[in-house]
């Protein structure tokens, strides 16, 4: 088993991001994750059979209590923020600080979820964002920086 668990503000795009890995669908109708959401999905890696177990964490300040039970024993930490909103990205300094309280040795990534509309903004704001999400990459001890789209497929399967 690979524990995988997700974390960022609220309505950065946490749970669509799940949804469209699990099932290739994509829905604009937002639903809040009450705490938190657990999903399994089975691989095949070098025809090695692996369950990948997913923690989505609600984005709401009162589901951070959550984070000892999503962090504990995780492999990979997915901290996503919203390409469109920079605020988003300042939430993840938050969250990384206190999930690597409880987990030092996992792989953290920093996902910059709905590029699709990130694609629709001036370049100059595009670029203060990209700036922003390399600098936030590197204090997170060099972590990879992934941009992904949820409504177009976009990096879903990386």
């Amino acid at each position: 088993q690979v524990k995988i668990a997700f974390y960022g503000n609220a309505e950065v795009g946490k749970t669509s991001l799940i949804n469209r890995y699990l099932s290739g669908e994509f829905t604009h109708n937002y639903l809040e994750t009450l705490g938190t959401g657990f999903r399994e999905k089975e691989i095949s890696v070098q025809g090695q059979k692996i369950i990948l177990c997913l923690w989505d964490i609600g984005g709401e300040e009162q589901f951070q209590q959550m984070i000892p039970l999503s962090a504990e024993g995780a492999h990979i930490l997915l901290f996503l923020f919203d390409l469109t909103q920079k605020d988003s990205l300042a939430g993840i300094k938050n969250w990384y600080k206190n999930v690597r309280k409880i987990n030092q040795t996992a792989i953290a990534f920093l996902i910059g979820a709905k590029y699709d509309l990130f694609e629709l903004m001036p370049e100059q704001e595009k670029q203060e964002t990209i700036t922003y999400a390399r600098k936030y990459a590197k204090a997170m001890s060099n972590a990879p920086l992934i941009f992904t789209s949820s409504s177009k497929g976009v990096n879903i399967n990386r």
